[in-house]
């Protein structure tokens, strides 16, 4: 009897592919696209064959686990969030309002998903594919009908009455047959509580036993986990959230995760969503990939000086980088970069050390930002260009020189004027192949002079074939020698040259 392809450990290539598909939405679409209801285990197999046509190494089925009824309740009747929905779904129904895949109800998937079996049979056609899977852990929070808010209230923060007098938006209030408890909601410092989760309590050591024994489930049936707002339970940072309803108690001697990650198997793959600047400190707790939204931002609002810090940072810190363009929290990249700026940031996020992170809908040139709550968006016509661009880069960064090859950032000079500080460039190379990648982040033309002078022969004629655009370039050894490749590129575009020798 042959082994299941998933209880082989699954290994990956360095700088893997990664693509975010909201399970819900993508269900609904197929349902329609198919005329028939289609769960997780109905999936045709040609859809699980073109994921791996495009060469994806990881695919993070976001949001199967059982959604809250109470949430769920929450959404449809906040004014507030209609108008999201209006856009994304105009004519909308409240059946189609679900609930958000972040109030985790308990961690097993959705009636709407399919059941444990059903997951485990799509792993088994991912990793038959070579693809790993990854799903979702919130650690910061549940939803407030968790089994555990009432067989385990001493799992979470909760409040007394004079912290809810003083804001009782701040607090879910479960009746008992004693006096009411005020559960504290779930929050991020910065911003409102959110209104359909409570908040777990990471300095109780039986929640964090019994959450690690949730993580040690799951990993039963995928090959990694995107952990939502990781730096939140960090101890430092739950302690300042926290402080005015800890009573005083001290954190625990470790950090949540260390103690997580040597739970769970070595090869298990972590993933973290993590901001303000927390990537190192989680890194240097076990976690292999970071989100890297100081890029996103950087490219987002035209600041190439913080773009060419980034990219100087060291090759080992930026292969934990998971680099994106657009995902669930933000906008569509389409609508936010536009036509215009995909060749250069597409060219640059394909071929990044690191995570290389797609979402559903991207490679179309989708433009509807999906809310959380609703079960899909409208249907949008898929954007020719922008599928042939994506298809293309997904093809030419699939060259094994971008996985095991090694990356060097490259110097670029000025060649009469000061637009060369736009221009950012580096190189892959290996034993038999060289590529080097110009992108120009600026909003107008640029030119600058390439230092490539390591491993070239003035004696020698090279060829530059520009792979973006199948155009060749002959120059001489000795000219790249001296003087540098000089480069012009126009208003964010991008050059990817494969170099040899005549």
């Amino acid at each position: 009897m042959p082994v299941p392809a998933s209880s082989v450990p699954f290994s990956y290539r360095p700088h893997p592919h990664l693509y975010e598909i909201n399970t819900w939405a993508w269900l609904e679409e197929l349902s329609a696209k198919y005329s028939r209801r289609i769960a997780l285990r109905d999936v045709p197999t040609t859809e699980w064959d073109e994921i791996a046509r495009l060469g994806f190494d990881f695919v993070w089925l976001m949001g199967i686990w059982e959604r809250s009824p109470v949430g769920r309740r929450f959404f449809q009747l906040d004014p507030s969030s209609f108008s999201g929905f209006d856009q994304a779904l105009p004519g909308w129904k409240l059946s189609q309002i679900v609930g958000s895949p972040y109030s985790v109800r308990q961690y097993q998937p959705d009636p709407r998903i399919g059941s444990w079996a059903d997951l485990d049979h799509a792993r088994e056609h991912l990793r038959s594919r070579r693809i790993g899977l990854i799903l979702d852990f919130v650690a910061n929070h549940t939803a407030p009908d968790h089994p555990w808010a009432s067989a385990h209230p001493e799992y979470f923060i909760r409040g007394a009455q004079e912290d809810f007098r003083r804001d009782p938006s701040a607090f879910f209030l479960q009746e008992t047959a004693a006096e009411p408890i005020l559960f504290a909601h779930g929050r991020d410092p910065y911003f409102p509580a959110w209104r359909d989760v409570i908040q777990l309590d990471y300095f109780e050591p039986a929640a964090r036993s019994a959450l690690i024994a949730e993580l040690r489930e799951i990993s039963r049936h995928c090959d990694g986990v995107r952990c939502d707002m990781a730096m939140l339970v960090l101890n430092d940072i739950f302690a300042r959230t926290w402080s005015p309803l800890l009573a005083g108690r001290k954190a625990p001697p470790r950090e949540f995760w260390s103690e997580a990650i040597a739970a769970l198997p070595h090869e298990f793959v972590w993933l973290a969503e993590v901001y303000w600047n927390c990537e190192a400190p989680i890194q240097a707790l076990g976690f292999q990939f970071t989100y890297d939204k100081g890029l996103y931002d950087a490219l987002r609002d035209g600041q190439p000086v913080e773009v060419h810090a980034r990219l100087a940072a060291g090759v080992a810190a930026q292969s934990h980088a998971a680099r994106f363009l657009e995902n669930h929290d933000e906008a569509r990249a389409a609508a936010t970069f536009g036509a215009a700026r995909l060749e250069a940031f597409a060219t640059l996020l394909a071929t990044l050390p690191g995570m290389r992170f797609y979402h559903y809908g991207q490679l179309d040139g989708r433009k509807i930002h999906l809310p959380m709550p609703l079960a899909v968006a409208a249907p949008e016509k898929p954007d020719a260009a922008t599928r042939s661009f994506y298809e293309r880069i997904l093809q030419l960064s699939n060259d094994p020189v971008f996985h095991s090859g090694q990356w060097q950032l490259l110097e670029v000079s000025s060649a009469g004027d000061d637009t060369f500080r736009n221009l950012a460039a580096y190189q892959w190379l290996s034993t038999n192949a060289r590529k080097i990648i110009v992108v120009n982040l600026g909003a107008g033309a640029s030119q600058g002079r390439l230092r490539i002078a390591d491993a070239i022969s003035p004696a020698l004629q090279y060829t530059f074939l520009d792979q973006l655009h199948d155009v060749p370039y002959a120059r001489a050894g000795a000219e790249l020698v001296e003087s540098g490749l000089y480069i012009r590129l126009d208003p964010f575009r991008a050059h990817l040259f494969a170099v040899t020798p005549l």
